[in-house]
């Protein structure tokens, strides 16, 4: 049962990376490729959506990073330290 608690958290927090890198190109993407993208966008667009209310921290001009990706990352980590 713990195994495959850890390997669904791992496969979060890969799907968590390739998501935040991919996002900005969703329009691009095609085939399989789109299919993987749209699977993980169903499963942290309703969970980012509850940190919205969290500000971009700023780390320079007109330069901010999204912090909401970085809490999820981060509550991912924990529980798989955790579980």
């Amino acid at each position: 049962m713990y195994f495959i608690l850890h390997l669904i958290i791992n496969i979060l927090i890969i799907g968590l990376f390739l998501y935040s890198k991919l996002l900005p190109y969703k329009d691009r993407l095609t085939g399989q490729y789109k299919q993987v993208f749209n699977f993980f966008s169903g499963i942290f667009t309703p969970v980012l959506s509850i940190f919205k209310g969290i500000k971009p921290f700023q780390v320079g001009t007109g330069l901010a990073v999204d912090m909401t990706q970085i809490l999820l990352l981060i509550i991912l980590l924990v529980l798989n330290y955790f579980y």
